[in-house]
């Protein structure tokens, strides 16, 4: 797995614990065409191709429209890709571990670049918001 970038001016790692199998979890989360039917924050997700490494898909958030490479399919367990918008570059990535039939979501993320610098403590601050809802929507998702 491509690792995030500590040094990056955003960042931020969550995780949530979600009643339901490593299966189910990486079932609605990698089903990228589907984001936006559980995803209040995405629009437009459309998978270009196949779910393997080197995949782009595309999608907008926040009004953005972000150009991602997926970097990692380990299925049921490591799920990440990168993406660029306004001159940002940004690595994004799931973990998944069983826990007791129930199911630890990490995720992780950086993001770097002149815009990320000069709006470092927004950023930062709307990151940690933006993956907090995607965790509390992706567990409501799963737990249906």
């Amino acid at each position: 797995m491509k690792s995030i970038n500590n040094n990056a001016p955003v960042k931020c790692s969550k995780s949530i614990t979600i009643n339901a199998s490593c299966e189910k979890v990486w079932a609605v989360m990698t089903n990228i065409d589907s984001w936006a039917t559980w995803q209040t924050d995405i629009s437009k997700p459309k998978l270009n191709g196949e779910l393997k490494p080197e995949t782009i898909f595309d999608w907008k958030t926040g009004g953005a429209k972000i150009h991602s490479t997926l970097h990692t399919v380990d299925p049921n367990k490591h799920f990440g890709w990168t993406g660029t918008t306004f001159g940002m570059f940004a690595i994004h990535n799931w973990t998944l571990t069983d826990f007791k039939g129930q199911t630890k979501v990490s995720v992780d993320e950086s993001m770097e670049g002149f815009f990320a610098m000069l709006f470092q403590k927004s950023f930062n601050k709307n990151l940690e918001k933006g993956m907090q809802n995607w965790l509390n929507l992706l567990k409501q998702e799963c737990e249906n």
